[in-house]
This record gives C-alpha cells, structure tokens and sequence, in this order.
C-alpha cells in the first residue's frame, strides 16, 4: 500500500492483469517524459518487489528495457502493474512447513518475443517441496535462431540457478535427493542434451550443450517433457 500512496495510485480502479495483452511498447514509441527518474524509481521499486511477487516478474522486465529513454506509454504501462498491484496488495509467497526437501524445476521460453531485436524471453521457476524459493523472467543477451535454441538457452540459465541452489542448500544441511526433475515442454531440448553428437545447427550452442549435458551425465538433473497446457507461462 506504501508504494501505491507514493505514486498516488490509490485513486484508481483495480486491473485483472499485470500488463495490457493489446498494449505493444516499443523504444520510440509515444512523447519522452520530463522526469525519467521518475518512471526509473517506479521501475526500481517494482523490481525489488519481484522478489515477493512473482507474477509481476515478466511486466518488471519488459518495463525495465526502456529506462535509458522513458516515454510515456511506459509509464502509463508501468501504472498499469501498479493498479494490478491494488487488486490485492497484501499477496505474496506462502513457505509451506512439510518435511519435503525434493527440488523440482520448470522453465520455458517465447521465442523472438522482443518485437525491436527479436530476442527470445526465457523464464524459470525452481520448487523446495511446495514452496517457491528462486524465479526469473529475463530477456536472452543473444539470438535465437530457432525455438529449440530458445528452449536450450533456457534450459542453461535454471540448470546454473540449480547448481547454486543445491551447494547452498548443502551448505545448509538439506537432505537433497538427485537427480533433481526439470521440466520442459520442448522434446528438441531433451533430444540435443541426450544425444552426444553434434550437428551443424547446435555448434552456436556447444558451451551451453555442453553444461546442460555434463549436469545431465552427473546425475545432478534430469529432464522430463510436460504438456504446454501443463507448464504455466506467467514468466515468458
């Protein structure tokens, strides 16, 4: 409620969701703001929020690529997250107290989702027991060429985000049991990291082919296909 006062939104009528499916921002798109360090703080304090909110991780993101220049449908859409914020501002994340120590994951990725460079979305969520405790929607720093690449690129990022994990998690006493279950709704990816041959197409992704796969073989993870309508896409 704090942050809804500071930006004076508490005025203003309650949205069903983070960002508007019809809006499309783009860099150049609309008048440049006065203030940019306005929009710049609103951004950051949503930012910070993300690690209690999840389902506002993807809006974060993509708002948080046009801080060099501001304009003004950013920051309409930047209120837009803040009136979705009020529908209920007291939500959050719920730790459950059950004996489960199992380590799951899901990821995915949207493909050339950025409309300016065509940079794919990757998008994770990584579960102790019931309880979340690591997530991240991010723009790829390359191009995809393909959805299989996309997916591979994705597959990376929560296989880093595991090892970290698991050290810490051992550091800690946590009775973990391996390999850990990532799930995925690409059977491209799963194909690229069992088989030990590579192919002309999956060269650019070699080191990546690489990482995944050792995790793989050293019995850290193991990788299984889910169902799309199965694999929530609240981060890409």
């Amino acid at each position: 409620m704090d942050l809804l006062e500071v930006f004076d939104c508490t005025k203003y009528s309650t949205l069903a969701s983070p960002l508007d499916p019809s809006t499309k921002l783009s860099a150049d798109g609309g008048s440049l703001l006065p203030d940019p360090s306005h929009y710049r703080k609103l951004v950051g304090k949503l930012n910070f929020l993300t690690n209690t909110r999840l389902d506002i991780s993807y809006s974060v993101q993509h708002l948080s690529q046009y801080m060099q220049s501001p304009r003004e449908p950013h920051l309409k859409a930047a209120y837009h997250v803040l009136r979705y914020l009020k529908g209920d501002p007291s939500l959050g994340i719920v730790l459950s107290n059950r004996n489960d120590y199992g380590v799951r994951a899901f990821y995915d990725s949207d493909w050339a989702a950025c409309p300016e460079s065509r940079k794919s979305v990757s998008g994770y969520v990584v579960l102790l027991g019931d309880s979340l405790i690591s997530w991240k929607s991010k723009k790829q720093h390359t191009i995809s060429l393909s959805l299989a690449e996309a997916e591979y690129r994705s597959a990376r990022q929560v296989v880093g985000e595991l090892v970290w994990l698991l050290r810490l998690l051992e550091d800690l006493t946590v009775p973990l049991t391996l390999p850990v279950p990532v799930f995925c709704d690409s059977q491209a990816t799963l194909h690229i990291a069992k088989n030990l041959m590579f192919y002309e197409r999956t060269k650019h992704i070699e080191v990546d082919c690489h990482f995944v796969r050792n995790q793989l073989h050293e019995g850290l993870i193991s990788l299984h296909h889910i169902s799309t309508h199965e694999l929530a896409d609240i981060f890409t």
